[in-house]
């Protein structure tokens, strides 16, 4: 046995710092896909009618591997975390997700509804209010209803779905809101879901800065939610299904009405 693994507080630390590589690692992999997308378009991307889509949409590619490099670590991370899965939480969860991602598609519900045309300004743009035609439409690169149509458009539901509840979930809820509370201190050994106004201005806002400026108006009223769930439940599942709700119905009305660029 070594010294390390003979010392009650080094196994401690130990323990630790798998707990929070398993808390932040999945979303900061997953955000460094965003990153490389970003290098890659700025560089190599060529939007031209007789370029590859692998180069015209390379959105189409990147995303299906962030997706299953990220999945994969959270099942080889999936013990430390505390989702405390319920029935009762998660339909309320459902709820949650439904009347949250209402509120953050209300805004271009509105610019259709009020027949604006072009870029808003004033309160309307503050509130988001926006076409929101133009983002990731996987019949631009391969024609709608063909194989690879369905196989692009499912792994996105899967990224939407599954991926992004877990690792935004996992990081503002059970990582974030712990070390803001209590950085200096045992953060980690704090309970999951203690209410302060201090973790939800740090968590909500954050949560709003992590969106595009279009979002900011829904982000706040959805992260709000979101809080007021992670505290009244104290269930990570909950907060996870509610996640996952929005997106599927946020997907589910980008295709139905072409509103793209939500997602």
């Amino acid at each position: 046995m070594s010294a390390r693994e003979s010392d009650p507080d080094a196994l401690r630390l130990g323990r630790t710092d798998a707990w929070v590589r398993a808390q932040v690692l999945p979303f900061a992999v997953f955000l460094g896909f965003m990153l490389a997308l970003q290098l890659f378009s700025s560089l190599c991307a060529w939007e031209h009618p007789s370029a590859p889509w692998w180069r015209h949409w390379p959105e189409q590619w990147l995303y299906p591997v962030q997706t299953l490099v990220t999945l994969g670590l959270l099942v080889r991370w999936w013990k430390y975390y505390e989702f405390r899965w319920s029935w009762r939480w998660s339909l309320v969860g459902v709820v949650f997700g439904a009347v949250g991602i209402g509120f953050w598609l209300l805004p271009t519900v509105m610019y259709d509804r009020l027949g604006l045309t072009g870029e808003t300004s004033g309160w309307q743009k503050w509130l988001g209010l926006a076409e929101r035609s133009e983002g990731f439409n996987p019949a631009e690169a391969f024609g709608e209803g063909t194989g690879a149509y369905w196989v692009a458009l499912a792994l996105r539901f899967l990224r939407a779905v599954v991926v992004v509840a877990l690792v935004e979930e996992i990081l503002w809820r059970s990582y974030i809101m712990r070390f803001a509370a209590d950085w200096e201190g045992d953060y980690w050994k704090r309970p999951f879901g203690k209410a302060s106004w201090k973790t939800y201005g740090i968590v909500t806002g954050l949560f709003m800065l992590a969106h595009a400026p279009v979002d900011y108006a829904g982000a706040l009223v959805y992260g709000s939610l979101t809080y007021l769930l992670c505290v009244w439940s104290r269930n990570l599942g909950a907060c996870v299904v509610m996640h996952a709700v929005a997106n599927l119905l946020m997907g589910l009305f980008a295709v139905a009405y072409g509103k793209y660029g939500l997602w």
